[in-house]
């Protein structure tokens, strides 16, 4: 666990000694809030269009921005750039396990992505607590959402650092763990638009679908499973994908 912590501790900081992680942190918070307060139809609409003290909304944007900015961002340098730079080889033939490397790179990110969703408590503890006190707050559903967006970030965080490892080119990287996120994100709205009985049964794979309960305040174990799953599956390969390098 001392190496694993010291490669989480030396990836989070590096975050912070560009100004990679100040960006992400500011203009998410920026436009979360942008969108939360003022709305979008598709999105739910405004905090205020719905005329009770919900975040639901908040909830309902989170994953979408993730997957849409910042992991990609987070994850695309993690495996990717090590191999470009030469740096991997150096690092794998240090005392270290290779399911070391892939754990202390994977909390190291999971760590900046877990700041930015922790920096979110601002929005219900400015309006429900101080200073604007717009009312009682249900801190149950309020709980439980939170709990959904760590599963989710945790799967999302490692199919970003699975696609990383797969590849040398931080810009691949990118934009495969974009749109494979994205698709995930958003293929309950697609199969629910398609008139076709067959394919309903891929909205049980959507991220959105599986986070819904959970922004409604049910904690629900089933699809809890189904991000730990992911999420392990995806350490697995990153592992096979850089064992596999010592074979090539």
């Amino acid at each position: 666990m001392r190496i694993i912590w010291t490669i989480a501790k030396r990836e989070f900081k590096s975050n912070f000694i560009s100004p990679l992680a100040y960006v992400v942190i500011c203009l998410s918070l920026l436009l979360l809030g942008a969108v939360f307060f003022f709305g979008l139809p598709r999105l739910g609409g405004a905090f205020f269009q719905a005329g009770r003290a919900t975040l639901v909304q908040m909830f309902t944007l989170m994953p979408p921005l993730l997957a849409l900015v910042v992991v990609p961002v987070v994850t695309m340098r993690l495996v990717a750039e090590e191999k470009r730079s030469g740096t991997l080889e150096l690092l794998i033939t240090l005392p270290v396990r290779d399911y070391e490397v892939i754990l202390g790179k994977f909390f190291g990110a999971w760590g900046l992505v877990m700041v930015l969703v922790l920096t979110t408590l601002l929005f219900p503890l400015m309006m429900f607590v101080f200073p604007w006190k717009l009312g009682a707050l249900d801190w149950g559903p309020l709980g439980s959402g939170y709990l959904g967006l760590v599963l989710f970030t945790t799967a999302a965080v490692s199919i970003g650092l699975f696609i990383s490892a797969l590849t040398d080119s931080q810009v691949v990287a990118f934009f495969v763990t974009w749109f494979v996120l994205v698709l995930f994100t958003i293929l309950g709205g697609l199969v629910e638009q398609n008139s076709i009985a067959a394919l309903r049964d891929l909205a049980y794979i959507s991220f959105d679908a599986r986070l819904t309960p959970f922004s409604r305040g049910i904690i629900s174990l089933r699809d809890a499973v189904f991000f730990v799953s992911i999420s392990l599956l995806c350490l697995m390969g990153s592992f096979w994908a850089l064992e596999r390098r010592k074979w090539a």
